[in-house]
């Protein structure tokens, strides 16, 4: 969820900096493949964080109801949702976030937002494998047990978490904060050195 905002720019030539081309293996990637990617990345992202804000609704539905069979049904759904669809979608935008990265001049570690991005999403995606699911799934076996939901924060930290995050991720977005990394920096002087030493022999 990294990388759709500023392909965006970049797709129109709205480069802030000459950066040299970026490349994926060394392979800049061509528009209509550069296209194709942020059209898949984007569609990921949503579903993401839809499917992430339905997980809270349940995981609030089975924290405040007063029903054991409405509690059971919101936890299997969540379970359902986790197992087959959150780790699949939150894989494609990370993958498909990181080649638009990679693919296009505004790099990986070249601004600072996009950095961010990047171990934002990564910390995302392993917060999804090694806390929410888990969360889920001991929910659910406490529940098909027949005892009550065990503690209400596994059903509600990992949604809670991960919207905010992707809250924070839209913002820098939208304002591409923070500027350069050194490494950008460095690249941006390397792009400009033989530009400005032309102009010196032109002007000689």
């Amino acid at each position: 969820m990294y990388a759709e905002a500023s392909t965006w720019g970049y797709s129109r030539g709205q480069t802030s900096s000459p950066l040299p081309p970026g490349t994926v293996f060394h392979v800049k990637l061509t528009r209509p493949a550069r296209r194709a990617t942020l059209v898949v990345h984007v569609a990921a992202s949503a579903c993401w964080l839809g499917l992430t804000l339905g997980l809270l609704v349940l995981g609030i539905t089975a924290a405040i109801t007063g029903s054991a069979v409405t509690v059971e049904a919101s936890v299997r759904a969540m379970k359902l949702f986790a197992d087959w669809l959150l780790l699949p979608l939150a894989f494609l935008t990370f993958l498909s976030g990181l080649v638009l990265s990679l693919g296009t001049p505004w790099g990986l570690a070249r601004h600072r937002w996009v950095y961010t991005k990047f171990w934002l999403t990564l910390a995302t995606v392993t917060a999804t494998v090694f806390a929410l699911r888990p969360g889920v799934n001991s929910a659910v076996a406490a529940v098909s047990a027949g005892g009550p939901l065990p503690d209400v924060s596994e059903v509600l930290a990992g949604p809670i978490v991960s919207l905010s995050a992707y809250g924070f991720m839209t913002v820098i977005s939208v304002l591409k904060p923070w500027g350069l990394t050194r490494r950008g920096q460095n690249l941006r002087k390397a792009a400009r050195k033989p530009v400005d030493a032309e102009r010196t022999s032109q002007t000689a």
